[in-house]
């Protein structure tokens, strides 16, 4: 693992810091997950960005499209 050093606002601090005592986690758990879901949603709209278009011209427009293509 790495070391990573970030600055926050105090009132981020402060929220992170009550999480922390009411869960029972570290705060460095709290924040890598929260790294993990923002790493792993910025990666879907990435790629569903680049696959959009392939899936408009297939005429799938709306998730009810995807779910009875693949139905």
């Amino acid at each position: 693992m790495t070391t990573l050093t970030i600055r926050l606002p105090e009132a981020l601090k402060a929220a992170l810091d009550e999480i922390s005592r009411e869960e029972n986690r570290a705060v460095s758990d709290i924040v890598r997950d929260s790294l993990r879901r923002y790493v792993a949603v910025e990666r879907f709209r990435s790629i569903r960005r680049k696959i959009l278009p392939f899936a408009e011209a297939q005429g799938l427009l709306t998730d009810e499209d995807v779910f009875k293509a693949m139905s």
